[in-house]
């Protein structure tokens, strides 16, 4: 999904916005996105993410961590009767978000409250969260110099207190959906309470290890862990394969109902 163009953000004070937004293209162009063009930048994982939200119309999803609005944006695009709201702690993406949304005709669905998860903020009970929590913590690996993607990488809210969160949202019933890097999969499934745990790996081409999972929670259902045939991305052919270009380009849900049963 490479950017159409980049260009200062019209109507910013100096002091807030980024310099240079990119205009990009998500779902095979169905949604169009600003971001900034360094800093935090959405991308395939959170079009998987919001292909994995079972939500219906007439429901309710949060967000945790909304960004630009990229997950939200998808998620809406596929569920045209669904609503979200987005937490989001930084003004500049929070203002992204709103543009987006506008951009999309999706304001009227997407309310974009600014706020920070480790605050406790009361927004209600929804029927799905979706998160991709903060996955560098300070002191680990390498910080980003821009603060935006420092921010939305590393953040001060440890992850556990990110799902205790995300889980105190949700309706009796509702599903948690996340992403998070393969590596760290140890430490996302401690701090997850108990509950039916689905868990996919996205694989980057056959053999290969997993780099990102897909994890859902479903607190209704018998409590246990299935773990899924890894959904690989990248087949011998250049590009994606069919089933990675359904959900990225044509907007497809992500099936985790079932062993294998990938679109």
């Amino acid at each position: 999904m490479p950017p159409a163009a980049t260009s200062p953000m019209p109507g910013w004070a100096m002091s807030s916005a980024p310099a240079d937004v990119t205009d990009d293209a998500f779902l095979g162009g169905r949604l169009r996105l600003r971001q900034p063009a360094a800093g935090y930048r959405a991308g395939i994982d959170a079009v998987f993410l919001a292909a994995a939200v079972p939500a219906r119309a007439g429901e309710h999803v949060l967000d945790l961590g909304l960004g630009p609005g990229a997950a939200a944006l998808c998620l809406l695009w596929r569920v045209p009767g669904a609503a979200v709201t987005g937490l989001e702690r930084d003004a500049v993406y929070a203002a992204l978000a709103r543009h987006n949304a506008a951009a999309n005709g999706c304001a009227d669905r997407l309310d974009v409250v600014e706020g920070d998860v480790g605050a406790s903020p009361d927004l209600g009970l929804f029927d799905h969260v979706m998160t991709n929590p903060p996955f560098i913590e300070d002191g680990q690996g390498t910080r980003a110099r821009d603060p935006g993607r420092a921010a939305a990488h590393s953040g001060d809210v440890p992850l556990a207190e990110w799902i205790a969160a995300a889980a105190r949202a949700l309706r009796p019933g509702g599903t948690l959906s996340i992403v998070f890097p393969a590596r760290r999969e140890g430490e996302l499934l401690a701090a997850l309470p108990p509950g039916a745990l689905r868990l996919l790996p996205l694989v980057p081409r056959p053999g290969r290890a997993p780099k990102r999972l897909i994890v859902q929670r479903r607190p209704a259902r018998p409590a246990g862990l299935v773990r899924l045939p890894g959904f690989v991305l990248h087949g011998d052919a250049p590009g994606f394969t069919p089933a990675a270009e359904s959900i990225l380009r044509e907007g497809h849900a992500l099936a985790l109902d079932a062993p294998g049963a990938h679109p």
